[in-house]
This record gives structure tokens, sequence and C-alpha cells, in this order.
């Protein structure tokens, strides 16, 4: 071997010109094109969104949703308006109890009006310190009375109300107008706008001319 093919061998590090090029063949890399773009599927769909066949899906349950919620918040609406409706009614009823809560007690006092004012009309023509102490005790449970809201019905000479008037009799007389009160039997109470005891009254007719 020549000097030449020394050299040769030394540049090529011991192999052979055609093993060189194998081994550049084997590690060359193809030649890219930047033009080419990568394709893709039509089914495929961006990440983290439902595929196109599931939106008539999720539009029914969307619809769903909503008509729940409109439901509830007509339901809520409604039990607020109950709510609201039962405290009121609470409220009244309280109030009503504690304005006439004295209705029973006072119910069982106007018998001793009735007798006080039987007494001091059988004892008319009598004068003296007991029938003053008789009307001055009257007196004194009518002021208690009307602190209380007790109010006596006016009757005598008034046109007839079967509201707060129980008529025992219909007696044909002019003294009065017709169908107008012509005398007072027991006089009617009422504890505010309630009425307590009707009065027992008879009515006046008129004769017919």
């Amino acid at each position: 071997m020549n000097q030449s093919e020394l050299q040769s061998m030394a540049r090529t590090n011991g192999k052979s010109e055609i093993e060189s090029r194998e081994i550049d063949a084997e590690h060359e890399l193809p030649a890219s094109d930047d033009t080419e773009e990568i394709e893709i599927p039509k089914s495929a769909g961006a990440p983290g969104q439902a595929p196109a066949g599931q939106k008539p899906e999720a539009q029914t349950e969307l619809q769903t949703l909503k008509a729940e919620r409109d439901t509830l918040v007509d339901r809520l609406a409604r039990l607020q308006a109950e709510f609201e409706n039962a405290r009121k009614r609470a409220a009244k009823e309280q109030q009503d109890f504690r304005e006439y809560a004295v209705t029973d007690a006072v119910k069982a006092l106007l018998p001793i009006l009735d007798s006080f004012e039987r007494a001091l009309q059988s004892s008319a023509s009598q004068a003296g310190e007991f029938r003053n102490g008789v009307e001055l005790i009257y007196k004194q449970l009518q002021d208690a009375l009307a602190k209380l809201g007790v109010k006596p019905i006016q009757a005598r000479g008034q046109p007839f109300d079967p509201h707060v008037h129980q008529a025992i009799e219909m007696v044909e007389t002019n003294e009065v107008k017709d169908h107008h009160v012509l005398e007072e039997l027991q006089r009617g109470y009422k504890l505010k706008d309630r009425l307590l005891r009707p009065s027992m009254v008879r009515v006046a007719q008129n004769s017919k001319r």
C-alpha cells in the first residue's frame, strides 16, 4: 500500500468511500414542504365542544331547565303571597283579640245594667238617699263600660234597623212614623263596632187611610 492510499484511509477513518456514502444516505432527512397542511377531520370539533350531532339534545335540555326555573319562580311567588296573606290575617286576629278580649266580660255585665234601669224606673216617683246612691252606682258602671268602648244603641224614634234592632211586636199607631221604633223593651249595646246585643223593640205600623 502506497502513501496515497494511506492518506485516503486516514480521511475516511478506515472506512471505504462506499460505506461512507451509505451511512450518509441513512441519516439524511427528507426535505420538508412548508406549504403542505395537515387536514383535520370534519367530524372532530374543537376541544371542549360538543359534536354537532348533540346540539338538538342540548337545546331540549336547556328548554327543560328554563321551564323548571319558571315553575320554581312562580311557586316561590305564590308562597310569598300566601305567607304575606297569612301574616296579615294573624296580625288582624291579634288586633281583634286585643280590642274585643273583654267581650264576654261585658256581656256578663249587661244584665246588671238592666237591673239598675228597672230599679230606677220602679222608684221614679221616690226621692231620697237610696235612689241617689243607686243612680250613682249605675252612672259609675256606665262610665267604666264606656271606657272599654261599650255604647248603647239608639232605638226609640229611630227607623227600624234589623241589624241592631229585634222586633218583638208590630203596633198599629200614628204616634211615630211607619216602621219606626215605638218603644224600647230592652236596651241594646255595641262594643266599638261589634254588636253585643240587639235592642228589643216594638215597631210602629201606621194605619192605612
